[in-house]
């Protein structure tokens, strides 16, 4: 069985398009993971700390046969491989993955909440999505991610590439 994921990819250090990019090959080699979209670059404000570098962000979907947790681990782990360090919160980073959706599941574990509880707050995470998937209704929300756009109140500025 294959899960619909939709994962949020940013870097604010270094060559972030090319972490962004190695971070995407990584994900598309596991046996059985098929990239089925993904939007353009932006160029994204920092949020949440703003003293630090801006980022490069975007939004993938991906077809695994990965469960949840398998899934956080296989991210994580290429996060590790691309450099990251894992600081205090909204920490600057050679990569994040985040996975965003998982089928239309609600998960809450002490390790990982899906959908990501700060969807709806986030344009660089709205815009890239509703580039894909504006038709994609969150499973709490019960709004499409276009709704969601529409209705954020993030002013943070979001450049597309």
């Amino acid at each position: 069985m294959k899960n619909d994921v939709y994962v949020g990819l940013g870097s604010n250090l270094g060559d972030k398009i090319k972490y962004c990019n190695d971070a995407v090959e990584e994900i598309s080699r596991y046996k059985g993971n098929v990239i089925g979209g993904r939007s353009s670059f932006y160029r994204t404000e920092p949020w949440g700390r703003e003293d630090q570098d801006w980022f490069i962000n975007c939004v993938v979907k991906l077809q695994t046969p990965l469960g949840v947790a398998a899934l956080l681990d296989f991210l994580q782990n290429i996060e590790i491989i691309n450099e990251r360090i894992r600081g205090d919160k909204w920490f600057p980073r050679t990569i994040d993955l985040d996975i965003l959706f998982f089928n239309n599941e609600v998960i809450n574990r002490p390790e990982i909440h899906i959908p990501h509880p700060l969807i709806q707050e986030r344009k660089f995470v709205l815009i890239p999505l509703n580039e894909i998937c504006p038709q994609m209704v969150h499973p709490v929300l019960n709004q499409s991610v276009k709704e969601l756009l529409e209705k954020t109140t993030d002013n943070k500025e979001v450049i597309k590439l």
